[in-house]
């Protein structure tokens, strides 16, 4: 019996595995050419290491351990099919001379995630399955996270996800960058993924901590390698809306983890190297009158970013962006965003009468920031009974421990 691992070494484990089971595992599935082996040897090789680490310590680089230990095991797992169903022995002698020649060096680690995305992204997958399964397997997020992200049940997305590694599996769908006169119908739903892997870091749906600055990390990361790889507007004003959230990190919580909102954030903390460089995309982005949604959103967090209060900010400009942003992307959450600005540039009973008038179509019945947005209306209006219950619902909806803190106070101070 394995004697116990001790807990500061397997709390270590644990914040490696959420930090470089992405890399790891896209690694694999190009040596491996198999997603499920890649999956399977990857658990073995953390399981191995919580195994050997405590005699040996934890390596000063991990991740090639981790990959060599991975790609044994998946060796030995393929032997032992080949004992066991002599029928494939020429199709697994082929697969263990293909993870023996596969080369393992830090440039090819770095593009795995990317060309593992874009199998996930693959047209012949419905698009749905490609964000979720994505994800999933590049981003390590849990199928309950996913799930919050596409306000849908967590049974649904693990539906998603099994029906797209089949596809891949019967498609036999290849992994790799896609030729260039093939990028432009494969980047919506790879722009869709990073953007939700950077959301999920930016708000995370549960948990102690309002940020994950490793998933906005490598969402930033993965922006700049589609940057590089294909520099259409989209993806700079993706890159850009990315950059000039992430820059207000730092004064979005205080020091003891209680949420602040951006009217009373200290604007002195904001990454003004991050702004400088999203504001410079963003100008790249729009002077190609070719630009979207993302290139939209990052010229209102602009305007934001280069505003030196909420009072002096430009809701004008702000509103008029989200009238051509709900042209070209009508959705619930859009249009409740564009009811808040109308609130700050006309006032609170302009802006419920905005939001009641979106969720009546119920899409956001179980969103929780549209009832903390129709509360704080309601307050501001001193509707105090509609505030409680609207705050209450929103309580009730989310399970960020900053976000039920602050939303505990805002009750508890209407209840005075």
């Amino acid at each position: 019996m394995p004697s116990p691992v001790p807990e500061q070494l397997s709390k270590a484990i644990e914040t490696l595995y959420r930090l470089e089971s992405g890399r790891v595992l896209a690694t694999l599935v190009r040596l491996l050419g198999d997603l499920d082996l890649a999956e399977e040897s990857m658990h073995e090789a953390f399981a191995a290491a919580l195994e050997s680490w405590p005699q040996t310590g934890i390596p000063d680089n991990p991740r090639p351990w981790l990959i060599s230990t991975a790609r044994f095991k998946a060796i030995d797992g393929i032997r032992r099919r080949a004992r066991f169903d002599g029928a494939q022995k020429d199709l697994i002698a082929h697969m263990e001379a293909r993870v023996n020649a596969a080369t393992v060096d830090e440039d090819e680690i770095e593009d795995d995630r990317l060309r593992l995305i874009f199998t996930c992204c693959h047209p012949a997958l419905h698009p749905e399955g490609q964000v979720a399964l994505t994800l999933r397997e590049i981003c390590g997020l849990t199928t309950e996270e996913i799930a919050r992200a596409f306000l849908a049940t967590p049974a649904t997305l693990a539906q998603r996800i099994v029906r797209a590694k089949a596809k891949i599996r019967e498609a036999q769908i290849p992994y790799e960058v896609p030729a260039p006169q093939d990028l432009p119908e494969r980047l919506g739903a790879v722009l869709q993924v990073v953007y939700l892997v950077f959301n999920e870091g930016y708000s995370a749906a549960a948990g102690a901590e309002v940020t994950r600055s490793d998933l906005t990390g490598e969402a930033i990361r993965l922006g700049r390698l589609l940057a590089e790889l294909q520099p259409e507007p989209e993806v700079i004003g993706l890159l850009a809306l990315m950059l000039l959230q992430e820059s207000r990190r730092a004064a979005r919580t205080s020091s003891t983890g209680e949420l602040i909102l951006l009217e009373h954030q200290d604007r002195s903390l904001w990454n003004r190297e991050q702004i400088a460089e999203g504001l410079a995309l963003v100008e790249r982005a729009l002077k190609s009158r070719r630009f979207g949604a993302y290139t939209l959103q990052a010229a209102i967090a602009a305007v934001h970013a280069e505003a030196e209060s909420t009072a002096a900010t430009d809701w004008g400009q702000i509103v008029a962006l989200y009238n051509h942003l709900v042209r070209i992307q009508p959705s619930p959450v859009v249009y409740l965003n564009r009811a808040v600005a109308i609130a700050m540039r006309d006032g609170p009973e302009a802006g419920l009468a905005r939001i009641d008038a979106v969720m009546e179509h119920g899409e956001l019945a179980n969103y929780y920031l549209a009832h903390s947005a129709r509360a704080e209306m309601c307050r501001r209006l001193g509707r105090t009974a509609e505030a409680r219950a609207s705050y209450g619902r929103a309580l009730a909806l989310t399970q960020q421990e900053p976000e039920r803190q602050f939303l505990r106070e805002r009750i508890r101070l209407l209840e005075k």
